[in-house]
């Protein structure tokens, strides 16, 4: 995965498709993680699924790797520092496999598609961070770049049946998001790239567990006013200041390292506000400026060894 990881931050510029890598060889795509800036619950709908309030962004510099090459026979191996937390399985236990298999399908192909794809794990899974669904949108996106686009309703009825986060994960842009994860609208190039540190308490949280718990812990909330475009980066970074993470509680509840990573974070000078990110265990810091935010990853590192830590600009 040599070559994937040297072209990690081109593609990482623009992983909507266009920024594929193309050889010889087949396509390498990038898988970026997503953070919940705030997150908050609506309504639950009569067949359990809740409705959210989001805004989803994504990282840079940190995220999985994708590499879809032409074969014999269909084929999928994992690597990289997290792939012994996830299935080798090849009949569609994985999102990865789901979402090649789904894609070939809905070609109107039988069978499996002749490919091998390699998924160089590297963002920690049952985490918050989005990495199974990003890995899925990477793979739609790598069959389209091979066997040709599939129309959009069609394209995003699919990546919703993967997961509801999966459609938000095509985009891989900063985004509202709301409905149970279907309905998207991307925010404008104008939007800032805030600089965030990304901590996981090496710590995996069952999301259904952590909706089930949440049942005890509030109400539900109306959608927010957002805020009128425009906005330079420190009025965006107070407004979702005021926000917050509706899981927040009740994944603290199930994991109490949370409320462990949310104060060293927050210590860390440059440190605007702190938050879970999805239904955890993952937690992230807004700060002021990249060299903060850089220097608070390595403080944390130091002291806790122990945690997974990452450090990115958001798209």
């Amino acid at each position: 995965m040599r070559a994937m990881a040297d072209r990690e931050a081109s593609l990482a510029a623009d992983p909507s498709g266009q920024s594929q890598a193309k050889n010889g060889e087949g396509l390498q795509v990038f898988a970026p993680a997503k953070i919940n800036l705030y997150l908050h619950l609506t309504g639950r709908r009569t067949d359990g699924y809740h409705l959210l309030d989001s805004l989803f962004a994504f990282a840079r510099d940190l995220g999985d790797g994708l590499a879809l090459v032409p074969d014999s026979a269909f084929s999928f191996s994992l690597v990289g520092p997290q792939a012994s937390a996830l299935s080798q399985d090849q009949d569609g236990d994985n999102l990865v496999v789901r979402a090649a298999l789904g894609y070939w399908r809905a070609l109107g192909r039988e069978g499996q598609p002749p490919l091998k794809i390699r998924l160089d794990k590297r963002l920690p899974v049952a985490a918050g961070l989005g990495g199974g669904s990003s890995d899925a949108a990477a793979c739609l996106r790598a069959m389209a770049g091979l066997y040709g686009p599939l129309p959009q309703a069609e394209l995003m009825a699919l990546a919703l049946s993967l997961g509801a986060d999966v459609p938000a994960c095509l985009v891989a842009r900063a985004q509202w998001v709301s409905g149970i994860g279907e309905i998207c609208q991307p925010l404008p190039p104008s939007w800032p790239g805030l600089f965030a540190v990304l901590v996981q308490p090496a710590k995996a949280l069952s999301t259904p567990a952590v909706f089930k718990a949440r049942r005890q812990h509030g109400d539900f909330r109306s959608p927010l006013a957002r805020p009128e475009a425009g906005l330079a980066m420190p009025d965006w970074i107070a407004w979702l200041a005021e926000q917050s993470n509706d899981l927040q509680e009740a994944a603290s509840a199930l994991e109490p390292s949370i409320a462990t990573v949310l104060a060293a974070i927050t210590e860390q000078a440059g440190c605007r506000f702190a938050r879970l990110s999805g239904s955890g265990a993952s937690c992230f810091g807004i700060f002021s400026d990249a060299d903060s935010g850089q220097q608070a990853a390595a403080v944390l590192k130091s002291q806790h060894p122990q945690w997974w830590v990452g450090a990115s600009r958001l798209m």
